[in-house]
């Protein structure tokens, strides 16, 4: 009972909206690098400084966590949202990172498919973070979970199909199928990421409904 008279801090709120929206901007950048191949490593070194910024904001989102009595939603739901919300940029940069060092400038059709995919899945993301801050909100966010589960299996039909291209057309260049590989699942994994960030606010509306 006496839980309940407390204030909660809300700024939880403004950290998972503040790392959405950058994230939104650095899918949006590798959409853009794998569009033309063109000022790689310029794309790179903004993506890389983007997922400096969503560090930053995952690590002051945890310290109001150890700091904070009462929360809005569940601690451990607060912890597992923001980290997963992180992983997300982790994988786009090491995409970015890779293309850079590889020095790939000749993009495919794969790459291309699933960083479109990728900032799809982000947009609804950010959407639903907006949407958590109010439980009215439910259906609405119920839906565009559905949409990110959607995208992630479109995701994951689109990353075996650009394998199978990559054996069949550069089966005389295996370290280029390596690179471009390796460069598909980090961006397959990336999409993985956006779905457990859907799935997790999902379980939050589910247990407040």
């Amino acid at each position: 009972m006496f839980g309940r008279l407390l204030p909660k801090e809300r700024s939880f709120f403004d950290f998972f909206e503040q790392h959405a929206a950058l994230t939104v901007k650095g899918t949006a950048e590798m959409v853009e690098m794998v569009q033309d191949g063109a000022r790689i490593e310029a794309r790179a070194k903004r993506i890389a400084d983007i997922e400096h910024e969503t560090d930053v904001i995952t690590h002051r989102c945890i310290e109001a966590l150890h700091k904070t009595f009462i929360t809005p939603i569940d601690r451990d739901s607060i912890h597992r949202l923001i980290t997963k919300m992180d992983d997300i940029m982790d994988y786009v940069e090491a995409a970015a990172e890779r293309i850079a060092l590889y020095e790939l400038t000749t993009m495919t059709e794969g790459v291309k498919d699933l960083a479109d995919i990728l900032h799809k899945a982000s947009l609804q993301v950010e959407v639903a973070c907006k949407y958590l801050r109010n439980m009215k909100n439910a259906q609405k966010i119920l839906e565009l979970s559905a949409d990110v589960n959607r995208l992630e299996t479109e995701g994951d039909a689109i990353l075996r199909r650009a394998v199978a291209r990559l054996f069949k057309e550069e089966k005389d260049d295996p370290i280029l199928v390596i690179k471009w590989k390796e460069i598909y699942e980090s961006l397959e994994m990336s999409i993985d990421r956006c779905e457990d960030v859907a799935n997790i606010i999902e379980g939050v509306v589910l247990e407040h409904g």
